[in-house]
């Protein structure tokens, strides 16, 4: 498919971003490869102070992979790796990708029922975890096919201080076990320090090709059901170098990465992990997001690239003790995983003088397709243009016809990050893929120079008094009052107006506010029927592990309730 006049977006590209990319005929693991030969002793990974060179993470991959070929994990095979953002998480995907086996991203917070369903999905027979986790699985190990159990601890990749000391953080904590390792579990530490530093791995490496399975990532799409999105090395070779490519900028050798958006989270994986490894970069990994220990990293390491989400940029605005850091290191964040308010925007790009921009995507897609302009024109409000070699059109959500410009209806996508389908489901994978298009389930408009703009997701639309509210738009005008921190609305059944819209707030510290100042506030800027009819303040909202509202929870609790809504 070519860029012709129809598809506007390219002349509103940033300077030397391309409208087409050549990309390399590689496994995903040969970026790895290509750093660890370019700076073998640049620093690829830093965790709390120990620092892990390309050299020394080219050997562990090798020596990773060498053991799991011992073991019997064969091309193919599904391996489950289910850690949080700890160096041994960077290993062991490498290490999998490197003998063509699938990598199964899992969520380590993930409770017994939902690891079982996302095992026997995916038929993984090796799971990779925390030692404090595999009571966890034993519980749930028969009903899967798994057959082994590869363990590490989070203090193995400590400092010799922190090493040493982490037994009574953890004891404190309850997440201190001890667990004999005797097949079928394994220890990763002493796997990758018995196998042979020179294993023969070329030779099983050799037959991985860019169009073989590399990940299965799990999405509960629309329908709340697990899907394996099947997604090849190609796939995500393309979309690491699409948005490589986005940020001509980009200092290879040179920038420093804050790894905190999780990694099991194909967004983290991709823009964060991948990107960093492929520039030759420093990944500064923390497994969790908390604001006390964020703000030193960030000044510290003097992050320059800062991957996350709303909720990390809107805890750093609001946080009293963030005016006593220094973050002028931070030159690019993106934000991701749903919608990137303005206020929460230009106020992050004050405090820190860094860009700020939103991007969109699904796991569907690699997952990014469409970001904004770097240094050029954005828009407030618009997820951005599609990046190189991406096509995306509006269609009727009736006819499926394309629509014009400033028209809404369901965004379709098309690329060579786009999904091969979704795990033994082709009737689900039929049902969003049509002729190499990718229907995304989110209702868009597009404007004459290609800017896109999420309306809402088409489930999360509220129809109240026969007109359609979209969310984004009543939370946008939320967001702009001086005492509202955080902000949501949701549509709850109304037997006179089919749904009226109610309004979860979290206001800043120190802040009170009144439901009807808060109805006040909207009806200076929104029609009459947009206007949040109640208002309920709480102090957090139910959240996803990356930062994404919960609005299903705040539904529940509804119903929970009973009575008339």
């Amino acid at each position: 498919m070519d860029h012709s006049p129809s598809y506007p977006w390219t002349a509103s590209y940033d300077v030397g971003v391309p409208s087409h990319i050549s990309y390399p005929n590689i496994p995903l693991f040969g970026i790895l490869e290509e750093s660890a030969e370019r700076i073998p002793d640049q620093t690829a990974l830093l965790f709390y102070g120990r620092a892990t060179t390309y050299r020394m993470l080219k050997d562990e991959t090798d020596r990773f992979a060498s053991a799991l070929l011992g073991l019997g994990v064969h091309k193919g095979d599904r391996v489950a790796i289910m850690l949080p953002n700890i160096p041994q998480c960077v290993i062991a995907y490498y290490g999998v990708l490197k003998i063509g086996a699938v990598v199964v991203m899992t969520n380590p917070l993930y409770v017994e029922r939902e690891i079982q369903v996302q095992m026997a999905d995916s038929n993984a027979e090796t799971l990779i975890t925390l030692d404090f986790i595999y009571p966890k699985i034993a519980n749930i190990k028969n009903e899967t096919a798994l057959k082994r159990f590869i363990l590490t601890a989070v203090q193995d990749e400590l400092p010799w201080l922190r090493r040493l000391l982490y037994p009574i953080k953890a004891k404190r904590e309850g997440h201190w076990v001890r667990i004999d390792k005797i097949p079928p579990i394994y220890d990763l530490e002493e796997m990758i320090r018995d196998a042979p530093p020179l294993p023969p791995i070329e030779i099983v490496t050799a037959a991985v090709r860019p169009d073989d399975l590399a990940q299965l990532q799990y999405t509960g799409g629309t329908t709340g059901t697990p899907k394996g999105v099947m997604l090849t090395h190609r796939n995500l070779v393309a979309n690491l170098l699409q948005c490589r490519r986005w940020v001509p900028g980009l200092r290879e050798g040179e920038e420093v990465f804050l790894g905190v958006i999780p990694f099991f989270h194909v967004y983290g994986m991709s823009v964060c992990m991948n990107l960093a490894i492929y520039l030759g970069g420093t990944l500064v990994l923390l497994p969790r997001f908390t604001i006390q220990e964020v703000l030193p990293t960030l000044q510290k390491t003097r992050t320059t690239i800062f991957i996350g989400v709303q909720a990390m940029y809107v805890a750093i605005n609001n946080f009293s003790k963030t005016p006593g850091y220094d973050l002028s290191s931070i030159r690019l964040c993106l934000s991701g995983a749903g919608p990137l308010h303005a206020e929460v925007q230009e106020r992050f790009e004050a405090i820190t003088g860094g860009k700020l921009v939103e991007g969109y995507g699904l796991s569907e897609s690699s997952p990014v397709t469409h970001v904004n302009p770097i240094t050029g024109k954005r828009k407030k409000g618009s997820i951005g243009l599609p990046l190189p070699d991406t096509f995306a059109k509006v269609i009727d959500l009736e006819t499926g016809q394309e629509v014009g410009a400033g028209q809404a209806g369901e965004l379709v996508v098309y690329g060579p990050q786009v999904m091969q389908g979704y795990w033994n489901k082709p009737q689900e994978t039929a049902d969003v893929l049509r002729d190499g298009w990718l229907a995304t389930g989110d209702i868009a408009t597009m404007d004459e120079e290609g800017f896109f703009f999420i309306v809402d997701r088409k489930k999360d639309m509220i129809k109240t008094r026969g007109e359609n509210v979209y969310p984004r738009e009543v939370e946008e005008v939320l967001y702009r009052h001086p005492k509202v921190k955080e902000g949501v609305v949701v549509g709850l059944p109304d037997s006179f107006s089919g749904e009226i819209i109610k309004a979860y707030l979290v206001l800043k510290e120190g802040e009170t506010a009144t439901e009807e100042e808060i109805i006040q506030f909207c009806g200076m800027a929104l029609s009459k029927f947009k206007i949040p009819r109640q208002v309920a303040f709480r102090s957090e909202l139910p959240k996803t592990i990356i930062g994404k509202v919960l609005r299903r929870v705040l539904l529940d609790e509804e119903r929970q309730k009973g009575g008339t809504i």
